[in-house]
């Protein structure tokens, strides 16, 4: 792993206090998933969610699902922040 990657992990493990471990583990079960597929997006996100524990409102999933579905998901950190935190 990198010092981008370690950095990232070290983040989201501050921050949604999710274990990296956990992280692979869901990263390696949707590597084939179809995201343009609403149905596969929607329960990924909401499994995300539940393992950060934090709520998640109907817009803010929508906004979510949407903004995969479409592959419009923004590049840079920032921006991808600025869209969970609507």
């Amino acid at each position: 792993m990198n010092n981008f990657q370690k950095g990232m992990f070290d983040k989201i493990q501050q921050n949604a206090n999710i274990n990296p471990d956990d992280i692979y583990k869901v990263a390696e079960s949707v590597k084939h998933a179809d995201f343009s597929d609403e149905r596969t997006v929607r329960k990924l996100v909401r499994h995300l969610a539940k393992m950060a524990n934090k709520p998640l409102s109907k817009e803010k999933e929508d906004s979510i699902v949407q903004a995969i579905t479409n592959n419009k998901i923004p590049a840079d950190a920032q921006s991808l922040n600025e869209l969970f935190k609507k």
